[in-house]
């Protein structure tokens, strides 16, 4: 997980998704809840335009610039970053957030292939 509490971030590959923390008691809840989102078909999503790929791209804070990733901090450390191993494409982008269950509420950005 990427950034702090309560929002924590982080990128699923097995789904091409990213999985934001909006309530829950644990990272495995978590992540298992947002598991049963994905393979739900009812899940309504809401479609969030396309986005072209050259790559692997970088999950970070928003509140870091691009530029700023690997130099350390004045008082030491460097800004938090995950890989998102995402092959050279274009995505179709859709989103969502719900209560999953009683302890768990997540939000979810998911990359499917773009029609050509």
């Amino acid at each position: 997980m990427l950034a702090d509490e309560p929002a924590t971030s982080c990128y699923l590959p097995q789904h091409r998704a990213f999985l934001r923390r909006l309530a829950a008691d644990s990272e495995a809840g978590l992540r298992a809840a947002a598991d049963t989102v994905l393979a739900d078909p009812a899940t309504v999503w809401e479609e969030c335009g396309t986005w072209a790929s050259d790559g692997p791209a970088v999950l970070m804070d928003s509140a870091e610039a691009g530029s700023d990733l690997g130099v350390e901090y004045p008082n030491g450390g460097t800004p938090a970053e995950a890989p998102v191993l995402l092959p050279a494409g274009r995505w179709r982008v859709r989103a969502m957030q719900t209560k999953a269950d009683e302890e768990n509420w997540v939000g979810l950005v998911q990359l499917l292939p773009a029609e050509s």
